[in-house]
């Protein structure tokens, strides 16, 4: 079974006073191949998109990826469910680029040697042939992000979730990254405020005040979301 289902999902975090919902309950099936996640600030797209490998749990409710329940199974879905943040620098970890890239593929290449040749391939696969001993700290935004991108693609997920992507980026990143992601294979889950980005997915959820407010075409979402902001 493959796609990502919520059956009755919701969120919460304790308060002084008890418990604030910062996800309502939802049910969803995404099945399409890119999916954008759009909506203000603090309003819970982040939060939805996190339940998908784990790193937010379901206060009640189940989140179920390929037919695998996220709860339960949580190792083997973060192998199908990659997962980039906004801030690169939040997920590379090692010295070097090399080394990064180096690190993803420890699982899939026992070898020390192999896994560093075929992190220069993955390098190569993403514009940053010849990166492989730059530091880490010092790429630029772009750089960064494609780094990111290349050590979370380099284990060979099935579903990319990706986290406001673009916003650190400049106009020309931002459109470079934006290309990368909406050509991948992999089934796209993408958080975003990059209107252009969300009108070339196949399906746009908008999320308001932790509920999905309005859920369907780029067109008619976005339209709606320009209408009411």
């Amino acid at each position: 079974m493959s796609g990502i289902r919520l059956e009755q999902v919701t969120v919460s975090v304790p308060t002084q006073d008890g418990e604030r919902r910062i996800l309502h309950e939802t049910s969803l099936e995404l099945t399409e191949r890119r999916v954008a996640l759009v909506g203000p600030n603090g309003s819970g797209k982040s939060t939805l998109a996190r339940l998908l490998n784990g790193l937010v749990p379901a206060t009640t409710g189940r989140v179920v990826v390929d037919g695998l329940d996220v709860a339960r199974e949580g190792r083997e879905v973060r192998r199908r469910v990659g997962f980039v943040f906004t801030d690169p620098t939040a997920q590379l970890v090692m010295p070097t680029a090399r080394e990064d890239v180096a690190l993803s593929l420890r699982r899939t290449h026992r070898d020390k040697a192999e896994r560093l040749a075929v992190a220069e391939r993955v390098l190569a696969d993403f514009g940053l042939a010849g990166f492989g001993d730059r530091s880490v700290h010092g790429l630029s935004g772009g750089e960064g992000q494609l780094l990111a991108l290349a050590g979370v693609l380099a284990t060979g997920p099935s579903i990319l979730v990706a986290d406001e992507p673009t916003t650190l980026l400049d106009l020309g990143n931002s459109r470079r990254i934006g290309e990368l992601l909406l050509g991948l294979e992999q089934q796209l889950v993408v958080v975003t405020h990059d209107l252009d980005l969300a009108e070339r997915c196949d399906r746009v959820l908008l999320v308001r005040d932790g509920r999905v407010e309005r859920d369907g075409s780029p067109a008619d979402v976005i339209g709606h979301y320009r209408a009411t902001a």
